[in-house]
């Protein structure tokens, strides 16, 4: 399964949700593999491996230099992760928006995931950039999940619902109905305005939107300091369980 977390909006918990999801994964006894797709590289640098040449990054797969699995480090506890640099950012630029460039990271993933590659039926988290482009969009043709992590402001709201009509306009170019999940996090239940846009999200999606909340948490915003997931961290918290929780309603659903 080929999950990409993305909003076209920043803050809203996508490295956080794409780090604990993939800890969730590997803990539950399943390969994972996290991909940085984000030129800021947060997740890479939670991991600890940022580089100085950006051909040992996703941007050397870009340039064609190496395939994904060249590139994927081990991350303990974790998997694998295939780190960011920030010359991803001129990718747009330089590779323009043909179907080529659109559709390389779903080939390159073919080619990771082909039936003699050793690391076949693994779980791939994508942590995505928060603006539509080449990078984000090459998540989009590759994945099997969207997961819209919606933060419980209004902003963050609209931003799902801009999400929604973007997914719909790509719908004829990808032949298919993307799959589509959304998370309510950063749900502060002393705040009203959260329970309002909790009420507003299922009116508007229904099942699509995960039982599962994450609650604001301490242990969840201290984590990435301390360049550890949740349940490395702080395995007794509530954000724990509710990653936990996320990780489980997947499942269940048939999402991993």
């Amino acid at each position: 399964m080929r999950i990409a977390i993305f909003n076209q909006k920043g803050g809203v918990g996508k490295t956080t949700t794409a780090l604990n999801l993939a800890a969730a994964i590997s803990r539950h006894g399943d390969e994972s593999l996290l991909l940085d797709l984000d030129p800021q590289c947060h997740l890479t640098s939670i991991h600890g491996s940022l580089q100085a040449d950006p051909d040992r990054t996703l941007f050397g797969f870009y340039q064609g230099l190496r395939t994904l699995d060249e590139l994927a480090v081990p991350w303990k506890d974790m998997g694998r992760l295939i780190p960011a640099h920030s010359q991803l950012i001129k990718v747009d630029s330089i590779y323009g928006k043909g179907p080529t460039i659109l559709n390389k990271l779903r080939v390159g993933f073919d080619a990771l995931e082909g039936p003699r590659a050793e690391k076949a039926g693994q779980s791939i988290v994508i942590d995505c950039c928060p603006y539509m482009g080449v990078l984000a969009l090459n998540a989009i043709f590759a994945c099997d999940l969207v997961l819209i992590p919606i933060a419980t402001d209004y902003l963050s709201l609209q931003a799902a619902n801009q999400m929604t009509k973007t997914l719909a306009y790509l719908e004829p170019v990808l032949k298919r109905r993307l799959e589509r999940r959304y998370l309510l996090t950063r749900y502060d239940r002393r705040r009203k305005m959260s329970e309002d846009i909790q009420t507003q999200l299922r009116q508007s999606y229904g099942d699509e939107v995960c039982q599962t909340i994450i609650l604001e948490n301490v242990s969840i915003a201290e984590s990435p300091s301390k360049n550890r997931d949740i349940f490395s961290h702080s395995p007794s918290s509530r954000g724990a369980t509710d990653y936990a929780n996320l990780h489980l309603e997947l499942l269940q659903q048939g999402l991993l």
